[in-house]
């Protein structure tokens, strides 16, 4: 059995913001890796011409499904994992990442015979034109064969963190892209594989980054043989985190489709303003992750007041480094909008939006945070329903009331703050009870 790889990584102890910032720092870099290789891949694509883009585009999209999926189980499976580690039984908590690499070698073989099969009336749905939609066949069909080294990469980064361990995913996730963003310019370009090359360039970092995973499980545990009673509550705590996680994709697809419906810069100011706040949310969930280990952790170990005092401190930090966010947003308020767009119509609508955005932020951080510390005390289930509950009754009749009586976008992100505002004051509500506080290595 391995020691803990990560100097911080005490099984319990004082969540000090050094100890906060070991966990969260690391996961930063290992949730921003995947998207700045998409903007890489992008652009090395971009330049083989607009049908390409846009298949690329498509059939990205339909990958990111297995994206999300992972991200789901890779949450799941770290407050699991914590709670045993926190309870001093690392090999419980490294069984968990075996129980949940089946879980994601079983999905991932689905999702790529699924896309195998599905992808040419995927692509004609989603695409605009016949050579778009067979171009993003072509590449979904080679792409689709990443999908268990994807999945399996989640699960590794889920019981690593768990066990407090956040340098060996560090450097395996950016191993994997960095050989990604080589091969893909390499391959597309002098070896004259075009759009294939890029499929091919995802296979092979996605596969390596699987197996990477898989062989530090190896060399953690022999007991590597399926238990179905786990992973059947692995996939009941997945169900409750993919059901959030449809509340979220309803929100922001039915927000982007009222705002197409007032005009082309709106969507267009609404698009800019939505990245942003999509990019701190990346930012801000590092946090969140620390927060689901150190929580996890606490509980397991059976000490309810060092998993108050961690969720304290870890709301605190996420509340701050929201505020640093939203003051950078309002310096740049008459500036960032220009780096996307030339167009002043967009620049007038983004301005309407701006204030939501910046007043927006801190309460964003600390709703993110609070999300953590219930993903990692297994709280998964009040998750679910409170974010079902804010997306019915709140977000989506805000912005379709603001379709009907025309209130353009500032009405579309005044639903966004209603979302926002319900999560923050249930979240805080829950926090100050102790139905959250279970504690044990089970839950």
């Amino acid at each position: 059995m391995s020691p803990p790889a990560d100097p911080y990584a005490q099984p319990h102890g004082t969540a000090t913001a050094r100890r906060i910032a070991g966990l969260a720092l690391p996961a930063l870099v290992v949730l921003a890796a995947e998207p700045l290789y998409v903007l890489v891949d992008t652009a090395v694509v971009g330049h083989l011409g607009p049908v390409e883009l846009a298949a690329i585009a498509i059939g990205g999209s339909v990958m990111s499904m297995a994206v999300w999926i992972g991200t789901l189980m890779a949450y799941g499976t770290t407050g699991r994992a914590a709670r045993r580690f926190g309870a001093g039984d690392r090999p419980a908590a490294v069984a968990e990442g075996v129980q949940a690499s089946w879980l994601a070698l079983g999905a991932g073989v689905l999702l790529a015979l699924l896309a195998l099969v599905g992808a040419e009336p995927l692509t004609r749905v989603l695409a605009g034109n016949p050579d778009t939609a067979e171009a993003a066949a072509g590449w979904l069909r080679i792409a689709a064969f990443g999908a268990p080294g994807l999945l399996l990469a989640a699960a590794g980064n889920g019981w690593m963190r768990g066990v407090q361990d956040t340098r060996r995913p560090l450097y395996i996730v950016l191993g994997a892209n960095v050989l990604s963003a080589a091969l893909c310019p390499v391959l597309v370009y002098p070896l004259g594989l075009g759009l294939t090359g890029s499929a091919i360039a995802n296979v092979i970092a996605q596969s390596v980054g699987g197996g990477l995973f898989l062989l530090a499980l190896i060399r953690e545990t022999r007991h590597l043989r399926p238990e179905p009673s786990i992973i059947v509550r692995q996939v009941v705590l997945g169900r409750d985190l993919l059901i959030r996680g449809a509340a979220f994709q309803a929100c922001f697809l039915s927000a982007t489709a009222v705002a197409s419906r007032f005009g082309v810069a709106a969507v267009g100011a609404h698009q800019i303003t939505l990245q942003l706040w999509f990019f701190a949310a990346l930012a801000l969930d590092a946090v969140a992750i620390a927060a689901q280990s150190l929580v996890g952790a606490a509980l397991g170990a059976g000490d309810a007041d060092e998993a108050r005092d961690v969720a304290r401190r870890v709301t605190v930090a996420g509340g701050v480094a929201a505020t640093v966010f939203a003051l950078l947003a309002l310096a740049g308020a008459s500036v960032v909008p220009g780096w996307f767009t030339s167009d002043p119509a967009v620049h007038d609508q983004a301005a309407i939006i701006w204030p939501w955005f910046v007043g927006l932020l801190p309460f964003a951080g600390i709703v993110y945070a609070l999300d953590g510390v219930l993903i990692g005390a297994g709280d998964v289930a009040f998750l679910r329903t409170i974010t079902v509950i804010s997306a019915l009754f709140g977000f989506l009749p805000a912005i379709w009331l603001a379709y009907a009586f025309d209130l353009g976008l500032g009405g579309v992100w005044a639903g966004l703050g209603l979302f926002t505002f319900v999560r923050f004051a249930t979240l805080l509500w829950r926090w100050r009870s102790p139905r959250w506080l279970i504690l044990g290595a089970t839950r």
